[in-house]
């Protein structure tokens, strides 16, 4: 750090210290301005412009400085020097103040924030580019933030000074007069009769909706300047379009059919999106052909005689067309025409915040209106830049389900839940297969214990699982292909015949013209969304994979829930979407389930927690079931039985994270899970037994050792070794051994 920061660090540390030692936090108070009044309006009376020139002075420092008292420093420029001086006065000070906070905060901190935090701070700094005077104005016409802060935080911005003080004194002027105007109604308070006076209490009404008004101004200032260049039409074709017929759009039309709005989905391809037609089914039906091949596999478990297993691999992707045929009536355009929604088959672009330019699939070409429009319009598989790649002829998850022909060797690029899901289901059906991940564990969104035993268990099944394995190139050798890898330096060549890639997806946003409405895709294709799932534009939404941040069907029908509500009666309420307890699973065996805060993200948040674990190696249905492998974790807060996260790996892991999932949403501790009935033997007594594990470990030792010198007492001092039948007797009665718990 240089000399003139020192020097300036001293100076700022001086001036604070000697405003606490000379209890400068108890002078600028209500009670004592009060109680001073008399006394100082005469000597200000006296000595008009020397009071005035040290209001300033004072009221500069204080702001400056960021001490406490700038409000109660504005109603005392009101009650002594009335509004017209007193708005100058304050005007001024509070002005020069924050300007001067503002550069402290850049001369100390901005370039080592910068360097620390160079990519946050360069958003920032686009940000204030495009949009910093306005986003300023809002910030200081609607404090939700404390003064002080937006000063130093905009000082690490790229914002000119002329522009924050220029901004800060305009939008800072109707709220000092607010201030200035109740103090001046302050001064007039002789008696407790005068505090219901029309004035006092007129200055107070305007004081307290001040906010609100300036909400209201803001918010019709912003709609006006957003919708800048485009003409609304005068009368619409429907109240809620939506763009893409997956499961964000299927519920998002679904809601408006049902409250009698006219609505109309669009969809360029297939209903029913992603999750039907190449994820969520037909993945889960190939999990399943690969459970029951790995069953007969491993008969031997069941007592029963292993055999072979010899299949057609074009027969067990025929079942998986099948399947998806059953279920595709559900998400038909024939089911939702009789819901009472306008399913057109096209291609949408837009042309304005309410219309949209529709190419049908026979050609034609039409021009729909709408009050308010959902892009739903999903997501597709990211392919990684990797040289070579794209002459391999890759497979995705959306291509996969067209393959016939069984590969001899399996490439699969990608850790995280589809490449996982996919690893083991090829895997079991016979099909040799290489997993290739870049990082040092599998599904790294959970815990290391999480993926080290779903890791061991990919090994055991035979997986050639390559961690730490950086993709460089593919290319054709000798008649093979080959990837060739960075692992730890060295270069690694794995063969192959097909290679399927599992890295992540993007949001499907390249057609909808979006740049005609100024909206600017993120680099994976999502469109950046409002806590109302709004984009930009108060009548234009997104939700589902488009939107993020969880690509997930169930977060996609839980967003459409708040875009088509916010569409249809925005104008009266808008609703925020809620991520707080958000659910997933990753279909391996055994299974992930997880809800809530993982250690390592509690970890990174700094937020306490206490671990609970339960192996499910204890529970007896899954030692019937010869799947007594995994656990249950629970983070709650420290001494209480409030849930902050779970998971759960293992067999029917999703079913048993419901009970969690629930507990979280509706505010249950672990208490109430132990204190609930389950029957035996079922999955989620597991639940039950993590609750009673959590029940142990904060037993009242205290209590519990003064109620055995109560019962000791009570049997007349008897020696408490019970006869050796009565524990040989106890010991066969696993259930009330367990239930005790309670």
């Amino acid at each position: 750090m240089n000399r003139k920061k020192l020097i300036l660090i001293a100076v700022i540390a001086t001036l604070v210290g000697l405003f606490i030692a000379f209890d400068g936090h108890t002078v600028l108070t209500l009670d004592n301005l009060q109680r001073h009044q008399d006394s100082l309006q005469q000597w200000i009376a006296a000595n008009t412009a020397l009071a005035v020139g040290g209001f300033v002075l004072i009221y500069i420092a204080v702001t400056a400085l960021s001490l406490p008292g700038a409000a109660i420093l504005t109603l005392a420029g009101g009650a002594f020097f009335g509004n017209l001086y007193g708005l100058a006065a304050v005007s001024v000070a509070s002005t020069v103040g924050a300007s001067l906070a503002f550069l402290a905060a850049r001369f100390l901190f901005r370039d080592s924030l910068r360097e620390r935090y160079a990519e946050t701070i360069r958003r920032m700094d686009q940000g204030i580019k495009k949009d910093g005077a306005f986003y300023l104005a809002t910030l200081r016409l609607v404090p939700v933030f404390p003064f002080f802060l937006i000063n130093l935080a905009m000082g690490l911005t790229a914002m000119k000074l002329r522009t924050y003080a220029v901004v800060s004194w305009l939008t800072m002027l109707p709220g000092t007069f607010v201030y200035v105007n109740a103090g001046t109604q302050l001064a007039q308070i002789e008696a407790l009769g005068d505090i219901v006076s029309a004035d006092v209490l007129g200055a107070f009404a305007l004081l307290g909706l001040f906010p609100l008004i300036a909400k209201v101004v803001i918010g019709f200032v912003r709609r006006r300047r957003v919708y800048r260049g485009f003409q609304k039409p005068a009368q619409f074709d429907y109240n809620l379009l939506v763009i893409g017929g997956g499961s964000a759009g299927l519920v998002s039309a679904y809601i408006a059919a049902a409250v009698k709005a006219k609505v109309a989905l669009i969809e360029r391809d297939k209903m029913g999106g992603d999750c039907l037609n190449t994820g969520c089914v037909p993945s889960k039906a190939l999990i399943r052909s690969a459970r029951a091949a790995d069953t007969l596999r491993h008969a031997d478990r069941y007592g029963l005689a292993s055999v072979p297993v010899k299949g057609s691999f074009a027969n067990i992707m025929a079942r998986v067309k099948r399947i998806i045929a059953e279920v595709e009536p559900h998400d038909s355009p024939e089911r939702y025409r009789k819901l009472g929604v306008d399913c057109i088959q096209g291609e949408a672009r837009f042309v304005s915040p309410w219309e949209v330019d529709v190419q049908t699939a026979d050609g034609r070409r039409q021009r729909l209106t709408a009050r308010s429009i959902i892009i739903a319009s999903g997501g597709k598989p990211m392919l990684p830049a990797i040289p070579g790649l794209e002459a391999m002829d890759p497979l995705t998850s959306d291509t996969l389900w067209q393959l016939d022909e069984q590969p001899e060797r399996l490439l699969i690029i990608g850790g995280g839940p589809i490449g996982c899901e996919l690893t083991q289901a090829f895997n079991r059906l016979g099909i040799p297969v290489t997993q290739v991940q870049r990082g040092a564990r599998l599904l790294p969104r959970e815990d290391q214990d999480v993926a080290e035993l779903i890791q061991q268990q990919f090994v055991s099944e035979g997986v050639d699982l390559r961690l730490e394995h950086a993709p460089i190139e593919f290319v054709e050798e000798g008649g093979k292909r080959v990837l060739y890898c960075d692992h730890h330096g060295e270069r690694v060549g794995i063969t192959f015949d097909r290679v399927l890639v599992a890295v992540g997806r993007q949001g499907n946003t390249a057609s909808l013209n979006l740049q005609a409405l100024g909206i600017e895709p993120a680099a994976n294709g999502t469109v950046p969304v409002e806590e109302d799932l709004s984009v930009r534009y108060p009548n234009i939404f997104a939700c589902g994979d488009v939107a993020g941040p969880y690509q997930f069907t169930h977060a996609a029908a839980h967003q459409a829930w708040y875009a088509a509500v916010n569409g249809l009666f925005g104008q009266f309420r808008r609703f925020r979407v809620d991520y707080r307890v958000m659910p997933w699973v990753t279909f391996t065996a055994p299974e992930v389930a997880r809800v809530g805060l993982s250690e390592e993200e509690a970890r990174a948040r700094g937020v306490a927690y206490e671990v609970t674990r339960y192996g499910i190696d204890d529970l007896d249905r899954a030692i019937a079931e010869s799947e007594a492998h995994g656990f249950i974790k629970v983070l709650t807060v420290p001494g209480k039985d409030r849930i902050l996260g779970a998971v759960v790996v293992g067999s029917r892991g999703g079913e048993i994270l419901a009970e969690f999932t629930l507990a979280m949403k509706h505010g249950l501790g672990l208490n109430k899970i132990l204190g609930t009935i389950h029957p035996y033997p079922t999955w989620n007594e597991a639940a039950k037994y993590a609750a009673g594990e959590w029940k142990r470990a904060h037993a009242p030792e205290a209590i519990l050792r003064l109620l055995e010198k109560l019962h000791r007492w009570r049997r007349g001092g008897a020696d408490d070794r019970r006869p050796a039948e009565a524990v040989s007797e106890a010991a066969h009665e696993p259930v009330a051994r367990r239930d005790i718990s309670q």
